[in-house]
């Protein structure tokens, strides 16, 4: 064998070795990566747009790699929640690669929306909730089969409500540690925390001998980065820490529990779950105002970026609204937000402030952070082996 033959069969090995390798841990580089999704039902598709612009600024540098090749946790609530399962799951033809990319997400969600969201039969005895969830719980089931939380590409930070306990219950990859019982198949996590109260029913499953009776992980935290960012820190003590945050859009009134149509299962629900709305509502979304503190109280402003809608149109409020035209809309907002100034929310006013970058250009300034830490992360770790990174050695 001539030497050359021999010395491209090398590169080929080295090279072949080095595509979609895991992101080494973060004693291995600098900052700790967070990607939090909110929660709001058919809105989904605003962040999930979004992501499609970062999974492709990030592809152009690297096309091998997915978002969850860059990001040590994905966070995410009700539909983020979703998202975050369908981001960080292994494919079953290729285990280094994610389930879903943000624009297979968004595909999903426009093929899928209208039968998640299909109104009962007028003549269904049962009218609360308002849907039966059974085509949502199948298709959970059939894409995500018996996957476990321990099996996903990067750690998975899932916020829910349990009916029966009146607690939270956060599926964390880091609890794996000490609560076995939180090792769920992935599509009982992905239901559970978007079991929204009048829309869905509460979601009923046991894991390891605990029971779970799972409702909206919304009656927890709908923005769930102080959550994530709180496993962080537990877990990986001073590491600076790089969150993208991505909101599903806000209108001057919200309805957190549904329409004017939906007042007779409000008022079931509340009667019979009055200890969880009440414990829900002392627990405020003040989550900007507990961020201030991380950002840029002890770490630099620019390591948090959130990308948010504040002005929705109206028309777009409801979370089950999955007509074509609707989730059409949906999408182009995602769209234009990119070219939207970045948005800061003063914590003394609760009103946002424009930067001076769109949200386009900011992305692309953490493209190029969370590359850089990537590529330091890989270099730390072939150095620790005791050899030198192989493009070093050419």
């Amino acid at each position: 064998m001539s030497p050359l033959l021999l010395f491209g069969l090398v590169f080929l090995s080295h090279f072949n070795g080095g595509l979609n390798t895991p992101l080494p841990p973060p004693n291995f580089g600098d900052h700790v990566s967070i990607l939090s999704i909110d929660g709001g039902g058919i809105r989904g598709i605003i962040p999930a747009t979004v992501l499609i612009y970062l999974d492709n600024a990030l592809k152009a540098k690297d096309p091998t790699t997915s978002l969850a090749d860059y990001f040590d946790v994905i966070s995410g609530t009700s539909t983020g929640g979703i998202m975050s399962v369908m981001l960080a799951a292994p494919n079953a033809s290729d285990f280094n690669r994610p389930l879903f990319t943000p624009s297979q997400v968004v595909q999903f969600y426009k093929k899928n929306g209208p039968n998640i969201f299909k109104p009962r039969s007028i003549i269904d005895p049962i009218q609360c909730p308002k849907y039966d969830g059974k085509f949502l719980r199948d298709t959970a089931r059939q894409i995500l089969k018996e996957t476990r939380l321990d099996q996903t590409l990067t750690n998975l930070v899932i916020p829910t409500f349990d009916e029966d306990k009146i607690h939270p219950v956060i599926f964390s990859n880091y609890k794996l540690k000490t609560e076995s019982y939180l090792n769920a198949k992935l599509s009982d996590i992905a239901l559970g925390t978007s079991a929204a109260p009048t829309y869905f029913p509460s979601h009923e499953f046991q894991n390891d001998g605990v029971a779970f009776d799972l409702a909206d992980g919304a009656l927890a935290a709908n923005n769930p980065a102080l959550v994530a960012v709180s496993e962080v820190i537990q877990n990986n003590g001073q590491k600076e820490i790089l969150l993208l945050s991505l909101g599903t859009g806000i209108t001057a009134a919200q309805n957190k529990l549904g329409g004017i149509f939906d007042l007779g299962c409000q008022a079931l629900w509340l009667s019979l779950h009055q200890d969880t709305f009440n414990e829900a509502m002392f627990r405020t979304d003040v989550t900007h105002y507990y961020l201030a503190t991380i950002f840029p109280g002890i770490l630099p402003a620019d390591n948090y970026l959130r990308i948010e809608e504040y002005n929705l149109d109206p028309s777009m409020e409801e979370m089950d609204d999955a007509s074509k035209k609707n989730m059409d809309k949906l999408e182009t907002v995602g769209k234009n937000l990119l070219l939207q100034k970045v948005k800061r929310m003063n914590v003394n006013t609760f009103l946002p402030f424009e930067l001076d970058q769109t949200n386009a250009q900011a992305l692309d300034r953490l493209a190029e952070r969370l590359y850089a830490e990537r590529q330091l992360r890989l270099k730390r770790k072939s150095m620790e082996k005791g050899g030198r990174p192989f493009i070093e050695t050419i």
